[in-house]
């Protein structure tokens, strides 16, 4: 039973909202000293435990086939450890809500990867959202007045690289499937599969976090975010198998509409003309390269925060 439409909405903008608060969160964390692998490696473990539990609450087994392991270390690389490790690179020297808006050019980023291998057509509308991407990073880099300290402008390349590595994320799935496999089975596994290969990094750039080295509130917030994007993600799947793909794209605006204003409230961020005027442009650019209708389904390469997981869930309820 199809829930109500004003149910629907609640859960859309609840979702984006909750989620949004994540990138102040993760702000602080960095800032209190915890650094990129060290807090990849334990957000692993906390996703591993709620899905991997998840799963055996419902009696369903993990495969782990050949494919289904290629799949697993692909999303672990790909949608996690390396976009992860840019961002909280990034959000030691950026504002906080400025790396959300990177976060935003995902679709324009994976359009040009899509064209590549085939997966999608060119459209005038689509390759003007990724012009209209350009130019909102275009407005945060050259103006003098974009950032009150110039210096900051060298994190930005490692806010741009997260966002591409979700892009090849969405791709590759887009590519190649789900093989079967559902959502929850996808996140379980690639967060099993990025813990060993999480681990080694963490150690070697002195990144490893003992738990309780530093604030209570650090470990706090740092296992929080990942409780908040595990929880946040059911959630998403959850409106998209009630109100389609194209309808849960609309998430996207609201994560990062909602980021920029709890890193206001909340770390007391304030932006300059310049970068209002990036994210107006890249909201435009978002809108481009929504995917449109094909008959009851939605269209390829929904923007999402975390794009390869949100391919799993449109193959699953297509």
């Amino acid at each position: 039973m199809t829930p109500p439409a004003r149910v629907l909405f609640a859960a859309l903008i609840a979702v984006g909202v909750v989620w949004g608060i994540t990138m102040p969160m993760s702000k602080v964390v960095v800032e209190g000293g915890y650094r990129h692998f060290g807090i990849i490696f334990w957000q692993l473990v906390v996703c591993s435990a709620l899905l991997g539990g998840a799963l055996i609450v419902q009696g369903r087994g993990l495969p782990m086939t050949p494919a289904a392991l290629g799949r697993y270390v692909f999303i672990a690389l790909f949608g996690t450890i390396l976009p992860n490790a840019g961002s909280y690179i990034a959000q030691e020297g950026l504002p906080s809500g400025l790396v959300s808006v990177c976060f935003a050019l995902i679709p324009m980023m994976a359009l040009p990867l899509a064209l590549a291998v085939g997966i999608e057509r060119p459209s005038l509308a689509r390759l003007l959202g990724l012009v209209a991407g350009m130019v909102g990073i275009l407005l945060i880099v050259v103006p003098e007045a974009s950032l009150p300290d110039r210096a900051a402008l060298i994190f930005l390349p490692f806010a741009l690289a997260s966002a591409l590595c979700y892009a090849v994320e969405a791709t590759g799935l887009g590519k190649f499937g789900a093989g079967g496999l559902d959502p929850v089975q996808l996140l379980a596994g690639a967060s099993l599969a990025g813990i060993p290969l999480a681990l080694p990094p963490a150690i070697l750039t002195g990144a490893w976090i003992w738990p309780g080295q530093g604030a209570l509130s650090l470990d706090v917030l740092m296992i929080g975010v990942a409780v908040i994007h595990t929880v946040a993600y059911t959630g998403y799947v959850w409106i998209v198998g009630h109100g389609g793909a194209v309808f849960g794209a609309q998430v996207s605006y609201l994560v990062t509409g909602s980021a920029v204003v709890w890193s206001m409230l909340l770390l007391g961020e304030r932006y300059s003309i310049w970068v209002w005027a990036a994210i107006a442009v890249v909201f435009i650019g978002l809108f481009l390269v929504q995917p449109r209708r094909r008959g009851k389904d939605g269209e390829n390469l929904v923007p999402h925060p975390d794009p390869a997981k949100i391919r799993a869930d449109e193959r699953q309820v297509s």
